[in-house]
Parts: structure tokens; C-alpha cells; sequence
């Protein structure tokens, strides 16, 4: 995973005011010594929580410093939830000791007045406690910044704790458990106060929960206390010591409650509504959207969510982000730039508690408006939501259909919930036409919006010429075909290798550029060295800026199995170079004679599973394509013409972004369409029995498709067959007819 360790929390206060009406739910304790240099940051940290019921107890541990003191006597003076203390010089353990003691809630979240945190820290890891009641304490991974870079991801391990801290010093810790231990130890002075609670804790029965977000940023100091006690052989000794008689008092079997839950899947209970009242600080006159999303990877639908993000008007608007599929989430940092909230739901609860915080955080934000792009779990939840929320507005947009063991995919899920979803988008005029025709929705509530490409980043007379060539060693002489994607079957890597082999025959000097990563990364590697064309095969990896490659090439091959509208062709377009497609989707939308070529598909979306089945015929029609748009230099430099007009001309990404405003805005603002909401929510709330078993019905068969998904192996036939005769089969079944909702509420 890519990260970037100059995007630290609290460079900026985002959010002045946070102070709400309820009494505090957790107390944040800081000890604070002479600690001006990096508390600035500190503090902008925890104002910019997204969890405003909170004390701050800082305790001054006898700073001598005048301009620290003038600041901590400001602080408490700013923010009603600040309390400040002062005590003489005892240091950091009877620091927090102190805090302990005057705090007054049940969770306690120590932090230095040096160290970040991100601003779901304190609310991911109070609903974590929530649901977790048998848990004394709650931690995240961490990022190590300042002296030292790394991301801190260790599985907990009670064995391993007893000769090293796995766990980082700032958690959320229950106040029972930390009275119970004696809170901190105050005659320890080799500031290994940390790993002995933790110890202690652990000694005492105590187990923790642990959560897979990086959301707590750990200073490290070239010369910094831990340091100069390192030196001390004295002090590293008598903490060595103390250490192992705690930790031989620690049992082995004890165990943390990991995030990404890794029990069964399809475990979700039947949905309520949080009866939580309490609202986060909101600007009234803006429109706020939550998108629902499986995650934050790279890809196309996930640079169309991030566009959403990025390019929608701030003044008017705020976005939220809730992912609900346990991925790398390589691209959070991007979001995080842009979007008002963001909450891996996987990374702090369980599947079976998604639907009660989706609830919870409707009403608390106060949300406008619900987009759902590729996300299943959103769909299930489809029904219950407008039941719940007969104010919320509730869009969709479908990327791409999938017919081989999707049976349709994001396509079919979103014409089961037609009569409820106000409206669908879709990024080509073939998918609305599947949706409409295949299944049943009415062409009133299906739109086509094409996603479109930021034309004034994408511009190749913005671009420097030569980087590419240069850093792969490519002469100028030599024309170079882009291939840029997703490793992965679906995108056919094999296809392109056997081009590349032929096409070499008539164009020696060709070269092609692989930029991607993906589980067919390493397996395309050997494939290219058996081939013997890594002369002629380039493997330039994950790419966080593709313009100087598009740049430096002739043209962009396109031969995927799917798409719903490819990304990388309105990239390539804008940046006035050639497509050579597979006609999938919409690409024969986007992509015609005078910009490129289009293909035909000579494979079944089936073939998916093994990419290698592809025919001659078809590596023919590539190669004779490829060689026909190179061929004619002066038809070429018209071709390349027409790719940027065909963008200006009604492709670009600030088209869409402009439409989408306006979508927001009526769906918000317009009175029918609030009627309308009103009307099916009482509708469909004669249904609560049926809304209740809904997730866990749709969780269920979802389960059997992922479990069951490898379908050419020879027994699968006769296995599907048990299952649909099971009991839960035979529901989905039952479901799939009775529960056409667009029918049922006609």
C-alpha cells in the first residue's frame, strides 16, 4: 500500500465549533509538559474529531515554559470541554493518573500532547467498545512519523506482548478496567508506562478489541525521552524486570476481538433504527450526501466516486464516505482530502451491526441525500432506509452490468428496488437499456450520465514529452501501445501479450506499456519472458500519474471481457490519443472510426475465469486494427484531433459533476419528489416483517455466490442445485418472485 506520510491530521482546524448539547461520552487526558512545538497540531486534531461528546482533560505536569502556559490558559478559556490542571513535575503516568481521576465518563482515550489523530478516531473506537460490551480496551493500527516513517499493522499476540509492545500507547480504554488495575504506574520512570498497562490488563482477564484502520499517528523523536531512557542501562533493566513479572502473570489464550470481522459471513441481525437523538454540528445550507460505496481501491468506479468528491461545489455541498467491503482501501488518503466524513464500516463493527450504524449516522449528520455506487449491502438496505427515513432521497448508479454468476450484477439489484430507488444513473445508454428491458424498470427513472474525464488536468500540451521513453529506455523511433489496468482477467493481459507477439512480426520496433497492478501481475511477468518479449513488453506498475504515459504513446488498447464505460478511454481521448476497444458496454458510445476502433467480442463473459481461451481470429482483428490506425500519419494526427473534440464536446467530468449538482438539488428541493418519498415509505413500512429478514436473506445468498463463484468446477452444477432446494434456497426463491418490489408497490 502506497501512503503518504506528509498528510498528517491536524495541519488544519477544519471544524471551529463542534460543541453539542448532551453530556460527554468519553474523556480524552493529555499530559502536558513545556509541549508548545507540536501541540498546535494536537489540539486542531481533537477539535476536528467527528465525535463531539468528549471532555479534555489536560493536565500542565509543572511546565516552566511561559508561552506553554499563556497557551493552555487560552485553551480553557476557548472550548467549554476543555479542563485544564496543573500539578507540580511527576511526569507522564501520574499525569494521567490525575485525568483519570477527575474525569467523568466511562471511556478514557489517552493522548500525548505530541501524537495525531485521525477524525474517526474517537468514534470508531467508542461504537467499537459499544458493541464489543466483554472488552476493556479498543485500539487502531498506527502510522510512525517524524523521525522514523512506517505504518504499525501488528495481529495481537498474547505470547509476543510478553517480550514486546505490539500496541500503541492511545486507545479507548474502559474506566472499570483501568481503576481495577491501578491505572498507570507511577514508580515506573523508563516510560514503559504503556506496555505495562497494557500487561496489567491482560494480567487481569482483560481483552482487547482491535481495529485494522491507521488512524492514530505516533510522533517519533530523534532525541525524544524513549531515547534518552534507552541509554539509561540502569533504568532499561529495573523496566525489563518489571515487565516479565507482569507478563508472567498473563494466560496465552487471551485473545483480541480483530477488525475485519473474520467470522461467517452473511451474519447481519435484523435491522433497527438507532435511537440515538444527539446531532453532530451541521451547516444548514449545504446539501449533504452520503455515498455508499464497497470500498476505496483503484479503479474506475472508484475515480468516479472520488471526482464526486473532488470536483463537487464545497460551498454548496458536503460528501460522506461509507465503505462496507474489507479491502486495502489504498486510495482513503485521496478521499480523505475531499470528503466531509469517512468510516470504513469493516475496519470497527461487524456485518450484522452495518445496518444500526448506517441508522445512526443518517441521523446524526442529518443526510440529504443517499447515492449508492456498487454496493450490494446499500441495495439490501434499500427497503428498510425508506422506511426509517421518509425524508432521505435515495439514488444509485450502476457502472456495468454482469450476466455469467451475477445473473446481471449492480444492474439486477438495482431494477429489484426500481419502485423505491427515485432514480437510477448509469454511465452508457446500454446498460439503461438492459435496465428498461431486462428488468422491468420504467424509462422515467433511468438516466444516462456519462462520467466524463477532468479535460483540464488530462491535456497533453500540459504534459512534458519524453518521461516515459526515458525512464523505460524506449527510443523516440519506437511506437508505444498503452495498456493500462487492472491485472486481472476481466481486462484480458494474456489477449495482449499474444498481440504484442504478432503485431511484432510487421512492426519490429513496437513497444507496449503495461501500467497496473493486480493478481495476474506476477503471472503475466512469466508469461512475458516465455514469450521472450521483454524488449518489446513494458511493466511500468501502479502509476500515480498516468498523463505522462498517454503522453508518450501512440495509442491505447482497450480488449476487456467488461466494461461499463472504461475510465482510460476518456483519459486517453483527452489527451488527444487513439482507442482500439473491445465493443463491451458503452465503448461504441465513446469510441468510433474517427477517433479509434471498435471490436467485437469473440468471447463469453464466462471465459473470465480462465483468460486464455481467447481465439486467433480475434488477436488478428487487434492486430490488424492497431497496424491500420499507425498506418497513415496524416489520418492519424487527424485521429488524434478528434479524441480531444470528442471530449470538449460534451465528455468531460465537470459536464457531469454540473448535472449531478442539479440532481441533488430537486431531489431536496422539489416537492413532489419529497411527496413522493412520504407515500412509498407508508407503503412499505406495511412490510416490517419483511424489511427485517431482508439483509440477512440477501447476505445469505450473496455468501453462497462468493462461496460457490469458481463455477467451471465440475461438481458445481449439482452443488447449486442443493443449495437452491435448501431452506434458505428455497427462500431466495421464494423472495425472487414475491418480492419484485417494483411490482409489489405499483
Amino acid at each position: 500500500m502506497e501512503f503518504d506520510y506528509a498528510k498528517e491530521p491536524g495541519r488544519k482546524l477544519l471544524i471551529s465549533n463542534r460543541e453539542s448539547d448532551g453530556k460527554p461520552l468519553v474523556s480524552i487526558i493529555t499530559p502536558y509538559y513545556n509541549a508548545g512545538k507540536y501541540f498546535k497540531q494536537a489540539f486542531n486534531c481533537v477539535m476536528n474529531q467527528t465525535f463531539p461528546w468528549f471532555e479534555w482533560i489536560i493536565v500542565d505536569d509543572g511546565s516552566t515554559d511561559k508561552p506553554s502556559l499563556d497557551t493552555l490558559e487560552r485553551l480553557s478559556k476557548q472550548d467549554t470541554r476543555i479542563c485544564v490542571l496543573h500539578q507540580s513535575n511527576q511526569r507522564q503516568a501520574a499525569a494521567r493518573n490525575a485525568a483519570i481521576k477527575h474525569s467523568t465518563t466511562d471511556i478514557i482515550v489517552p493522548l500525548d500532547a505530541d501524537d495525531l489523530i485521525a477524525p474517526p478516531f474517537i468514534e470508531e473506537l467508542y461504537f467499537a467498545l459499544q458493541k464489543n460490551p466483554d472488552a476493556a480496551w479498543a485500539y487502531t493500527d498506527s502510522v510512525g512519523f517524524g523521525a522514523q516513517n512506517y505504518l504499525w499493522k501488528q495481529p495481537f499476540s498474547a505470547s509476543r506482548m510478553k517480550t514486546e509492545n505490539l500496541l500503541v500507547c492511545t486507545a479507548a480504554i474502559r474506566k472499570s478496567w483501568l481503576e481495577r488495575v491501578g491505572g498507570y504506574d507511577v514508580s515506573d520512570k523508563s516510560y514503559d508506562e504503556d506496555w505495562h498497562l497494557w500487561l496489567k490488563l491482560m494480567a487481569a482477564g482483560a481483552k482487547p478489541v482491535h481495529l485494522s484502520g491507521t488512524l492514530f499517528w505516533y510522533r517519533r523523536s530523534a532525541e525524544g525521552m524513549q531515547q534518552q531512557v534507552q541509554k539509561d542501562r540502569a533504568l532499561k533493566q529495573a523496566s525489563a524486570k518489571k515487565i516479565q513479572e507482569t507478563a508472567n502473570a498473563i494466560k496465552n489464550d487471551i485473545q483480541a476481538k480483530e477488525y475485519p470481522y473474520g467470522g461467517k459471513p452473511g451474519e447481519y441481525a435484523a435491522p433497527k433504527c438507532s435511537d440515538w437523538n444527539r446531532k453532530v454540528f451541521k451547516s444548514h445550507d449545504k446539501i449533504h450526501v452520503m455515498m455508499l460505496l464497497p470500498w476505496m481501491e483503484m479503479g474506475g468506479a472508484d475515480l468516479f466516486n472520488l471526482d464526486v468528491c473532488r470536483k463537487i461545489d464545497k460551498e454548496r455541498f458536503e460528501v460522506s464516505i461509507l465503505t462496507t467491503v474489507p479491502g486495502e482501501q489504498s486510495w482513503r488518503q485521496r478521499f480523505e482530502d475531499y470528503a466531509t466524513d469517512i468510516f470504513d464500516l469493516p475496519s470497527f463493527l461487524e456485518p450484522k451491526d452495518f445496518p444500526e450504524f448506517i441508522s445512526y449516522f443518517i441521523k446524526s449528520r442529518e443526510i440529504d441525500v443517499l447515492f449508492l455506487s456498487n454496493s450490494y449491502d446499500g441495495y439490501y438496505l434499500v427497503p428498510w432506509l425508506r422506511a426509517q427515513f421518509p425524508k432521505l432521497a435515495i439514488i444509485d448508479y450502476v457502472h456495468m452490468e454482469e450476466w455469467y454468476w451475477r445473473n446481471g450484477g449492480y444492474a439486477r439489484t438495482s431494477g429489484t428496488m426500481g419502485a423505491i430507488l427515485e432514480k437510477t444513473y448509469v454511465c452508457n445508454e446500454r446498460t439503461r437499456r438492459v435496465l428498461i428491458n431486462d428488468f422491468g424498470r420504467d424509462p422515467e427513472s433511468v438516466e444516462t450520465l456519462y462520467i466524463g474525464v477532468d479535460q483540464e488536468q488530462y491535456d497533453e500540451t500540459k504534459v512534458e514529452a519524453g518521461l516515459v521513453r526515458k525512464e523505460l529506455n524506449i527510443a523516440e523511433d519506437r511506437p508505444i501501445i498503452l495498456f493500462p489496468c487492472r491485472i486481472h482477467p476481466q481486462k484480458r493481459p494474456f489477449l495482449m501479450v499474444e498481440i504484442a507477439k504478432q503485431i511484432k512480426q510487421s512492426i519490429p520496433n513496437i513497444a507496449f506499456v503495461v501500467v497496473g497492478d493486480g493478481p495476474q501481475f506476477e503471472e503475466l511477468k512469466i508469461a512475458i519472458e516465455r514469450e521472450n518479449l521483454t524488449e518489446t513488453v513494458y511493466l511500468a506498475g501502479r502509476q500515480k500519474d498516468m498523463r505522462p504515459y498517454y503522453k508518450d504513446s501512440a495509442l491505447t488498447l482497450i480488449c476487456s471481457l467488461k466494461e461499463g464505460l472504461a475510465l482510460t478511454a476518456y483519459e486517453s481521448l483527452s489527451m488527444s490519443k487513439p482507442v482500439v476497444t473491445s465493443d463491451v458496454g458503452g465503448q461504441a458510445e465513446l469510441i468510433n472510426d474517427t477517433v479509434g476502433r471498435v471490436l467485437p467480442l469473440l468471447q463469453s463473459e464466462a471465459d473470465e475465469l480462465d483468460s486464455r481461451t481467447f481465439s486467433q481470429e480475434e488477436v488478428q482483428m487487434y492486430v490488424k486494427a492497431i497496424t491500420d490506425v499507425l498506418a497513415d500519419q496524416k489520418q492519424y494526427q487527424q485521429m488524434c484531433r478528434n479524441c480531444r473534440r470528442k471530449i470538449e464536446e460534451g465528455f468531460s467530468s465537470q459536464i457531469m459533476i454540473r448535472k449531478l449538482e442539479r440532481i441533488f438539488r430537486d431531489l431536496v428541493q422539489n416537492p413532489l419528489q419529497q411527496e413522493i418519498r412520504q407515500e412509498t415509505a407508508k407503503n412499505i413500512g406495511l412490510y416490517s416483517r419483511i424489511l427485517n429478514e431482508l439483509p440477512t436473506l440477501m447476505n445469505e445468498v450473496n455468501a453462497y455466490e462468493a462461496m460457490y463463484k469458481n463455477a467451471y468446477a465440475p461438481d458445481t452444477k449439482n452443488e447449486l442445485m442443493r443449495i437452491a432446494n435448501s431452506k434458505w434456497g428455497r427462500r431466495a426463491i421464494k423472495f425472487a418472485f414475491k418480492m419484485r418490489l417494483n411490482r409489489l408497490f405499483k
